[in-house]
């Protein structure tokens, strides 16, 4: 694992857990006690990033924005159950060359939803392209995507093709005709990945991560308490995902992976404990413009936590070949009138 970083302001290392939920780590030097909100706002300094809100169709979104906006963007999906801070790591690296936005997906983090809101994949890849077209974002966009989110980043890139520039995959979820994963093969034990209690933390660490970080228990527990308080939230994504699983088949999802025309990179860790390394061919051969998949040894489901300078070694030329790249599928621009003599 990546040796862990020292931020500046706090002597404290921040790491956010993807497929689940956020979750934080420290370096030994620092024994002081440290409120989670504090801590992340900390961390989003460091990667560049500032908080912000806007109302975008029916979401009240919270998202994170760094870097110059007159630079190519960068939209960074986080997974279930998780939130836009499972990206800083990885934005750190993003903005001082790229405009990078990341938004808590609608009922994760601090973005608000209805209570009749219909948490399901496909509503959310459409409420994400109200957040784009709100922000005025949606044009030669780089979407990126790590598990369930990569499953909304590639759904978001089939659809809006000839606005997407590029399109990373990291450990995307998918319903996979070849996978060895108990998750996948039965989606209830989702339902085992909830943390409803104290304890189930540290359970949900340990699957999704190769290599655990050291976790003080002040930070530990305030996490903890956080993801209780959204268990009722994630319970009612995980039962809609259930039931779609007994309607999708590999089939209709390898008909929307077929349909993506942007250059794709994907990213996997070797390790990966809940979808697992062994569908990678199987997504390879149905993806149209991808670069060589990248495998990380020793790296469970969360690369962009455990290994995310190796992930942005990769990511960094792929994305400057991609945007220098022409979206063939682009509308040509219309010539600006020459002003009247």
């Amino acid at each position: 694992m990546v040796t862990p970083f020292i931020m500046p302001a706090l002597r404290k290392l921040v790491i956010s857990i993807a497929l689940i939920a956020p979750m934080v780590a420290t370096t030994l030097q620092s024994a002081l006690a440290v409120d989670f909100p504090t801590a992340m706002s900390e961390e989003r300094t460091w990667a560049g990033l500032t908080t912000k809100t806007v109302q975008a169709g029916d979401v009240n979104w919270a998202y994170s924005e760094g870097g110059n906006p007159n630079n190519p963007t960068i939209l960074l999906i986080h997974g279930l159950g998780g939130s836009r801070d499972n990206w800083n790591r990885v934005a750190h690296h993003l903005t001082p060359y790229y405009h990078v936005v990341a938004p808590d997906l609608p009922g994760s983090g601090d973005s608000k939803i209805a209570a009749d809101y219909d948490l399901q994949p496909a509503t959310m890849t459409e409420s994400l392209r109200r957040f784009t077209e709100t922000l005025r974002i949606e044009k030669n966009l780089n979407v990126a995507g790590h598990s369930m989110g990569g499953t909304i980043a590639g759904l978001y890139t089939s659809l809006y093709f000839t606005e997407t520039q590029s399109l990373l995959l990291v450990d995307p979820a998918g319903v996979f005709a070849t996978t060895k994963s108990p998750y996948l093969k039965d989606p209830t034990l989702l339902r085992d990945l909830i943390v409803q209690k104290p304890g189930d933390l540290k359970k949900v660490i340990n699957i999704a991560m190769q290599d655990p970080p050291f976790i003080p228990s002040d930070l530990l527990v305030a996490q903890e308490k956080v993801m209780i308080d959204h268990a009722p939230t994630m319970s009612k994504l995980v039962e809609k995902l259930i039931v779609l699983n007994q309607s999708y088949t590999p089939d209709t999802f390898g008909t929307v992976v077929k349909s993506i025309e942007a250059p794709t990179l994907v990213i996997w860790g070797k390790d990966d404990k809940v979808i697992d390394v062994g569908v990678v061919p199987e997504l390879m051969g149905l993806l149209k413009d991808k670069r060589p998949a990248v495998i990380l040894d020793r790296v469970g489901h969360t690369p962009i936590l455990e290994a995310e300078q190796l992930v942005v070694q990769a990511y960094l030329p792929f994305l400057a070949k991609a945007i220098a790249t022409k979206n063939k599928f682009a509308p040509a621009a219309t010539p600006t009138p020459a002003p009247a003599k």
